[in-house]
């Protein structure tokens, strides 16, 4: 397990994202024609570096549960690790900044990979399956985690994005919603580092966002071009809708995956 050796590292590592807008919100199906709904028990985040020798397996797990449809599991490659001997070809500052705020709502200032952020509420080590599971179980006990649908159609060019109201009523809860652009299977080859030499794949690579809106806990419903969340390599198109706000994340209420390709 890769940590930060200090807080002085762990600065320099996060120099210069604070002004991130990359709290997650929703991640909701996109589908060509129709409206495709989903009804996931999870939204399981990884954050992973290909210059960190621990990551494989926690990579090959998230590519175990990108295979179950409850569980919309997510690559986020950070930046943090650059600096050891290899430039990670898919890292985001914007993920090392997300993981950042995370552990701050925590209270914990836990940051390392690999680690698994479950349904925006407790982390875990990313290669440990069933902590992952357990953690699952034990966020699903909150009574508002995923439990706001959410859906998205196509029509034209144009993303139409819908968000039921809050089981609890307008006012019960709130928070943002996000849509990302995915790519479900990315293969590396790395060239030096912990992990020179090797073939990795990295499953559902989170690509892009774009912060949909605010939802207040009403039944909501957004427009966004096709075009703003379309790139060379996307195949996929997750949705959700995260409490609180993009500096401070909190629990997952509802998401959707859907392929595009």
């Amino acid at each position: 397990m890769c940590r930060h050796s200090g807080v002085a590292n762990l600065m320099k590592a996060f120099h210069g994202i604070s002004r991130w807008s990359g709290a997650f919100g929703v991640c909701a199906a996109l589908v060509m024609s129709g409206t495709a709904h989903a009804d996931p028990r999870a939204v399981v985040e990884l954050f992973t570096s290909q210059g960190c020798s621990s990551c494989p397996p926690a990579d090959k797990v998230i590519g175990e549960l990108a295979r179950d449809p409850s569980v919309i599991a997510l690559s986020l490659p950070i930046d943090y690790w650059d600096y050891l001997g290899w430039k990670d070809t898919l890292a985001d500052s914007r993920f090392s900044a997300r993981q950042k705020a995370y552990s701050h709502m925590r209270g914990d200032r836990d940051v390392y990979t690999p680690q698994v952020v479950i349904n925006g509420a407790t982390q875990v080590i990313g290669s440990d399956r069933d902590k992952i599971e357990h953690a699952i179980e034990d966020t699903r006990k909150t009574e508002a985690v995923m439990s706001v649908p959410v859906s998205m159609t196509i029509s034209g060019k144009q993303v139409n994005v819908a968000v039921a109201a809050s089981t609890n009523g307008p006012g019960g809860a709130r928070g943002e919603v996000w849509i990302c652009s995915v790519s479900k299977a990315v293969p590396i080859t790395v060239g030096r580092g912990e992990n020179r030499g090797r073939e990795l794949t990295y499953y559902n690579v989170v690509r892009s966002w774009l912060k949909v809106g605010d939802w207040s806990g009403s039944a909501a419903n957004w427009t966004v071009p096709l075009e703003n969340i379309s790139r060379d390599g996307v195949d996929a198109a997750v949705v959700y809708v995260q409490d609180g706000s993009r500096d401070r994340p909190g629990a997952m209420l509802g998401a959707a995956y859907t392929t595009l390709q």
